[in-house]
């Protein structure tokens, strides 16, 4: 059975073990942290060793209706996607052979 994922609380409370802060630091340096990925994000933001926020842009396109089946025209737009960095994907996944 798989482990459920870690809540904010736990990962605040594990950082401020690991590093001597007190959990009050540790959620203020989470916060700024997220408010900077969120005003950066447009020039491309970088969590280093994790991966990088960026802005791609989706051409338009025709689509479907899924109820009807009816042809419909999807408009270009851009879109913010997170890419996993190498060493992340290579530690979470086993390398293909």
């Amino acid at each position: 059975m798989a482990s459920k994922p870690m809540t904010k609380t736990e990962i605040i409370a594990s950082l401020a073990e690991k590093t001597g802060l007190k959990k009050k630091e540790v959620q203020n340096f989470i916060d700024i942290l997220i408010q900077l990925s969120y005003k950066e994000a447009k020039n491309g933001f970088t969590f280093p060793g994790l991966g990088k926020l960026v802005i791609q842009q989706r051409k338009a396109r025709t689509g479907r209706n899924p109820k009807t089946g009816e042809a419909i025209k999807i408009p270009a737009k851009k879109v913010l996607k997170f890419k996993i960095a190498k060493a992340c994907k290579d530690s979470v996944l086993p390398a293909k052979k």
